[in-house]
């Protein structure tokens, strides 16, 4: 009997050469041991809430372990009507200026926009926020290469919210980058005007292997 009950018995497992018949116990307790092939693998960082703040600000990231991260965002609220969803990074501090992005939005009635900027204090995910109770923001952001000194760190998103003018149900997707080759140690994520409230903010890295 090998070490987690394989079949065959006692077979050498390793990322990217398992052998053998998995029970789901098998699966759990190989991914536990990092011997199991899952490319793509989540590992959690970190979870955050906020309630009246300015930021949600997330800094240990563990750049140095993963090259590409994924935040998710559940139910995000601002207090001032009318506001942008931002992210910003830290390279020591976090940086309001700079920032480059590109994104498509698109709303129930079918009209679409494109918005852009090539100098700009956030790194834009989600446009003219309402403030009321349910008119909140879900979605997602990709990060990459902010441990790479050499690189430029960009950001990928995409995100649903409720617009300020009409109450009507909005879409938005698109990049960002920070044209600048530094180490990334930190996300903000935050409005440019009044505070935020977010149910929940999670930060996972996405696990490489050699």
């Amino acid at each position: 009997m090998s070490e987690f009950g394989y079949i065959p018995e006692a077979p050498e497992q390793s990322f990217g050469n398992n052998k053998g018949i998995f029970k789901p116990k098998d699966i759990y307790d190989l991914t536990r041991a990092d011997k199991y092939t899952n490319y793509g693998q989540l590992e959690l960082i970190e979870t955050k809430t906020g309630s009246g703040v300015s930021a949600i600000d997330f800094t240990a990231i563990k750049e140095t372990e993963y090259n590409v991260h994924l935040l998710t965002i559940n139910d995000f609220n601002v207090t001032t009507d009318g506001q942008p969803t931002g992210i910003r990074l830290s390279n020591g501090s976090f940086i309001s200026s700079g920032y480059q992005w590109a994104n498509q939005t698109g709303r129930a009635g079918g009209s679409f926009a494109e918005n852009r900027s090539t100098s700009s204090t956030y790194l834009e995910i989600g446009r003219l926020n309402g403030n009321t109770t349910n008119e909140k923001l879900n979605g997602y952001v990709y990060f990459y290469n902010l441990g790479d000194s050499s690189k430029y760190s960009f950001l990928t998103h995409q995100t649903t919210y409720t617009n300020e003018f009409s109450a009507e149900y909005m879409m938005s997707f698109g990049s960002g980058v920070r044209p600048t080759a530094d180490t990334v140690s930190g996300i903000r994520l935050t409005s440019t005007s009044g505070n935020i409230t977010v149910t929940s903010a999670s930060l996972y890295g996405i696990k490489e292997y050699s």
